[in-house]
């Protein structure tokens, strides 16, 4: 059955392009008012002018760098002065970088991790308890298929998406009965802002998919009436992802070291 999110807000970081725009794009499709959250605040005002048009619903733009290590309470606080309650939340914003950790820029690897792990967990801690508290959205954290493997020149991003899919299972199992839809979402190569900052698309593995085929499969499971805690997006990727955890972890990493090279 196709969920409705009528009367509901739902938070959606890195929503400036990619599967955050596309999230905000199936939940104003849905109903739900949206509060879109990046850096690009022209984007946004864009996105929310086209939401609301197309949809009725009420667009709130908060432009924040959500890298910044007190990013969670920050925007917290905005809510809070705006009066606004969440019902849903994607943590979307993330980014990835491809090459050898001893060759690394240190800097941007203290913002991957900062984005991609501290971001997430500060903003689930902030707007979990409401979560819980209302039962009528959903929490879906973004992973990735390289959570399910190591990543050599991907190192520190494979292990931040390994990360978020352990932690956002964990909270599908705390969170059992309480109405709210838990799910880590790991999609593999797709057509987003991604391999622009990435910098090369050589990091991708398998056929693109685009953010719709994406977005509407998390739908799909969050529509079911018993959401499982992850699930990986395309079938080609879902099939690998089994046959690793079947693997011996050193023979996981070779072919992975191989495939990344």
């Amino acid at each position: 059955m196709t969920q409705t999110y009528r009367g509901t807000t739902a938070l959606i970081t890195g929503a400036s392009a990619g599967l955050g725009t596309e999230f905000a794009t199936q939940f104003a499709a849905r109903g739900a008012n949206v509060v879109l959250v990046a850096r690009r605040e022209d984007r946004l005002r864009d996105l929310a002018d086209t939401l609301e048009r197309a949809h009725g619903i009420t667009a709130t733009v908060i432009a924040l760098d959500l890298s910044r290590p007190d990013a969670a309470a920050q925007l917290r606080r905005e809510l809070d002065e705006r009066g606004i309650a969440v019902q849903s939340l994607v943590n979307n914003a993330g980014f990835g970088m491809k090459g050898a950790f001893a060759d690394a820029d240190a800097g941007r690897v203290s913002e991957m991790v900062q984005l991609n792990v501290a971001a997430l967990v500060g903003i689930s801690r902030e707007f979990l308890p409401d979560l819980v508290g209302d039962g009528r959205g959903v929490l879906v954290n973004i992973a990735s298929t390289g959570a399910y493997q190591p990543c050599p020149n991907m190192a520190v991003y494979g292990a931040t998406k390994a990360f978020v899919l352990s932690f956002t299972e964990a909270l599908a199992y705390e969170t059992k009965g309480s109405g709210l839809g838990v799910l880590a979402l790991s999609p593999g190569a797709t057509r987003t802002e991604f391999f622009d900052v990435v910098g090369t698309e050589d990091a991708s593995v398998g056929r693109f998919q685009t953010p719709e085929q994406v977005v509407s499969l998390a739908f799909r499971e969050l529509d079911r009436r018993d959401t499982p805690p992850s699930v990986v997006s395309g079938k080609a990727n879902a099939i690998t992802a089994k046959l690793v955890g079947f693997m011996p972890r050193r023979v996981a990493l070779a072919i992975s070291g191989r495939v990344l090279a």
